[in-house]
């Protein structure tokens, strides 16, 4: 099932990122982060345990990125990390945005949900402002795909 995330799952969302952060997978987040953007967060649940969660970042009046999509490795290929996006899709349409897009190192996925790659270069610099914190700057192996919705 997915859901809003709600405070007291912040440390699983936390941990369920980190296992990727660890892998060279996606970016770490900090607990201050997460909680901070709680209210952006959908998490899937099953029994009770989170086990996928992304959340839907507003950069502009018609942009968002997909952020922090993540989905425990035993759980991988099941469809929850494509259920997360289409909720973060639905929820970006519900804001009048119409377009998102993601930051990855797993074009993929995305590519088969609909993304296309689209050149950095044409992305609005609103989008680099996390660049400069990241440990990977400036040497980024991530691709950006956009979605219209």
């Amino acid at each position: 099932m997915i859901r809003q995330a709600k405070v007291q799952d912040a440390e699983a969302i936390k941990a369920l990122i980190e296992f990727w952060a660890k892998k060279d997978s996606m970016l770490s987040r900090s607990l201050s982060e997460i909680y901070q953007n709680i209210g952006s967060f959908k998490v899937f649940e099953e029994q009770s345990k989170i086990i996928g969660c992304a959340y839907l970042s507003v950069i502009w009046k018609e942009l968002a990125e997909i952020r922090s999509l993540a989905v425990k490795e035993e759980h991988a290929n099941n469809g929850i990390g494509s259920k997360l996006v289409l909720a973060l899709e639905e929820d970006a349409l519900s804001l009048g945005i119409q377009k998102t897009f993601t930051l990855t190192t797993v074009p993929e996925f995305f590519k088969k949900i609909g993304y296309v790659v689209e050149d950095k270069a044409k992305m609005p610099p609103k989008i680099w402002a996390d660049c400069i914190n990241c440990t990977k700057f400036p040497n980024c192996d991530e691709e950006v795909l956009v979605k219209k919705l």
